[in-house]
């Protein structure tokens, strides 16, 4: 089994993550930002993949260190449960449509972290959410991770239904990512994914 639990503790934030690949979706998100628990409880459940997050964050100031904390250590608990990322497909890419909005990411689990995000919100918060802390998730994510991701929002009016395409996007993209291979070779002409 593909599991993982990661904590981090710092002046800012407290968080624990516990993730499985390997078992049926189910989401348990509690990190005091409603939007965004919105988001990770689409992206486990989209994923395929368990996932349970609790934070304790300085909400008080504002999401910001909660929201992208948050990107770190799930992007280190992914990490951990692929190990060498042998045996896995590597490779995912997905255009998801949130009524009029559509989202496309597509990445690869390289090792080599890269974020190349393109998305414009209208206005500066969904609900107690800043819209620009989607792409500062996507980088923590990616970063810790090992991941080459790029995310573009094609196009939407909604930023409800954009950060969602989003989010959406990049759970089915990691889906595919981290289905397994036959036989548990590692993808890749080098013989490791670092």
């Amino acid at each position: 089994m593909r599991t993982a639990q990661m904590v981090r503790k710092t002046k800012e934030t407290d968080i624990t993550v516990n993730l499985n690949l390997d078992t049926a979706p189910k989401a348990d998100i509690k990190t005091g930002v409603g939007f965004f628990d919105h988001m990770l409880t689409a992206f486990a459940i989209h994923s395929g993949i368990e996932l349970e997050i609790v934070v304790q964050g300085d909400l008080e100031v504002d999401c910001h260190h909660t929201i992208e904390d948050t990107g770190i250590v799930l992007g280190q608990a992914f990490a951990k449960a692929l190990g060498d990322k042998s045996g896995i497909t590597r490779y995912g890419t997905a255009y998801i449509p949130m009524d009029e909005s559509l989202g496309f990411v597509s990445l690869d689990i390289s090792g080599r972290p890269f974020l190349v995000f393109n998305a414009e919100f209208t206005f500066e918060k969904m609900g107690d959410m800043d819209t620009q802390m989607v792409e500062e998730f996507f980088r923590a994510f990616s970063y810790n991770a090992g991941i080459t991701l790029h995310a573009n929002l094609c196009y939407g009016t909604n930023d409800h239904h954009k950060a969602e395409a989003l989010f959406k996007a990049l759970a089915h993209a990691v889906k595919d990512a981290i289905t397994p291979l036959e036989g548990g070779k590692v993808l890749s002409t080098k013989g490791s994914l670092d």
